[in-house]
């Protein structure tokens, strides 16, 4: 069988020595009736079948190629694919999309994305909180947009100023800046111009009320707190702070000012930051003491003062609730689930307290995560629009002049009832007039 398959192997293909008659009148004749069926099938190219039905010359080689214009399959010579790519353009082209993965991924790093995302959430969450019954979609656009940029300015500050730092600590050694994939000029251009960019997003777009809250929290981040982390413990407090602006600026943003209903999550992050941080710094203890850094825990050998203080911050959350759907913001419901959210945490923390290991630090550290996303979830879904709040303040309103009204029916009744009851009771003192006698004086009755 295979020796069959080799001798018609070697009709097909012609030698390149002397040619034999009968093998190039059976390859001609062949070729012929390829070209017959090809104009059969596709009678509008006859031109490339002509060319089918012609036997090649003995020296060219057969190989496959596709036609330009009907992509029909041909034997034809095809360049070879691998000259493409050492043209210049194509290395150019790629120096280009390489030095841009190699940026973007230093810019994200430099931004710390992920904690950016979380700012922009807080911010976002307080624009719609802010934004009554009715809602400005590109307004909520561009909040979050420039809020983004001053967010990765600030962190992007912070390494840049933190450089040496980074580099003496486990966890930080391998960001862009000490592991030497990026300058510190270079840094400090993307810093400054991401933050002005996105200050000016926020004056130009929303209001100039937002714009200074972003500005302020930026310089508050930057140059205070960073600064701060390596004089005094007292730099997580001030870090709380930081964090508590962006719903604030979310709110102003869609407001256009500030009033008090606009401080609850703001003050929920505030003290939610405490335990969070808290547990963080007790965790990474050894690391933080290798970067230099003068954080609450390093002073606490026992654990027992930094749970403490999680501990009191986790019970202040519990009274936001009930204020929220006091000043109504949110449903009665908000309340009763955002006191079983802080009870879930500080039970946590106090675990933390009675015993100060590792394994229970890390317990609220985790519960703390959860913590905020579903408080924020559970102020948007029970927030009340200006519409409702209308509503229920016309409702009280109204339930509270129902209780005057009837408040002072009771009164009249009480007050008409007792001075009937005294006139009947009173004995007279002095003579009682009775017809026929009209000339006696007017009886008179003691004073009770």
């Amino acid at each position: 069988m295979w020796r069959n398959c080799r001798s018609f192997s070697s009709k097909l293909r012609p030698s390149s020595s002397s040619p034999n008659p009968s093998t190039t009148t059976s390859m001609s004749t062949f070729y012929r009736h390829v070209g017959v069926v090809r104009r059969a099938l596709y009678p509008y190219s006859s031109s490339l079948y002509s060319s089918l039905s012609s036997s090649p010359s003995s020296s060219d080689p057969i190989r496959l190629g596709y036609s330009n214009s009907h992509g029909v399959r041909v034997f034809s010579s095809v360049a070879d694919p691998s000259s493409l790519a050492s043209t210049p353009a194509v290395s150019r082209v790629r120096e280009v999309v390489d030095l841009a993965r190699h940026y973007g991924s230093c810019y994200w790093e430099l931004s710390k994305a992920r904690l950016s995302m979380l700012v922009v959430a807080t911010s976002g969450t307080g624009f719609v909180l802010g934004s009554g019954s009715t809602m400005d979609v590109a307004g909520l656009c561009w909040t979050c947009a420039g809020t983004m940029m001053v967010a990765a300015s600030a962190n992007s500050l912070n390494q840049v100023f933190e450089i040496k730092n980074d580099a003496k600590m486990k966890r930080t050694r391998r960001r862009p800046l000490p592991s030497g994939r990026i300058t510190v000029p270079h840094a400090f251009t993307w810093a400054t111009s991401v933050g002005l960019a996105g200050t000016a997003m926020l004056a130009t777009k929303t209001n100039i009320l937002a714009a200074g809250l972003a500005a302020s929290n930026l310089i508050l981040y930057a140059f205070v707190y960073t600064p701060l982390k390596q004089i005094h413990p007292v730099n997580t407090w001030v870090g709380a702070i930081v964090g508590a602006i962006p719903p604030l600026l979310g709110w102003a943003a869609a407001s256009g000012q500030i009033s008090l209903n606009s401080m609850i999550l703001p003050a929920a992050l505030y003290f939610w930051q405490i335990p969070h941080f808290m547990a963080l710094a007790y965790l990474c203890r050894d690391d933080y003491a290798a970067g230099g850094y003068k954080m609450f825990s390093l002073a606490d050998a026992s654990g027992q003062r930094t749970a403490a203080v999680a501990l009191r911050n986790c019970l202040y959350l519990v009274p936001l609730g009930f204020l929220a759907y006091d000043w109504g913001i949110t449903s009665g419901w908000f309340c009763l689930e955002s006191s079983i959210l802080t009870l879930a945490i500080s039970a946590t923390a106090f675990s933390f307290y009675r015993h100060c290991t590792m394994q229970k630090a890390r317990r609220m550290f985790h519960a703390s995560l959860l913590y905020l996303p579903i408080f924020m979830s559970g102020l948007l879904f029970h927030r009340l629009s200006d519409n409702e709040q209308t509503m229920e303040a016309d409702s009280s309103e109204r339930m509270l002049d129902g209780l005057v009204q009837e408040d002072r029916y009771i009164a009249q009744k009480n007050k008409t009832e007792h001075s009937r009851g005294v006139a009947q009771s009173r004995p007279p003192v002095a003579y009682a007039s009775i017809a026929p006698f009209p000339f006696l004086p007017v009886p008179v009755y003691a004073d009770s």
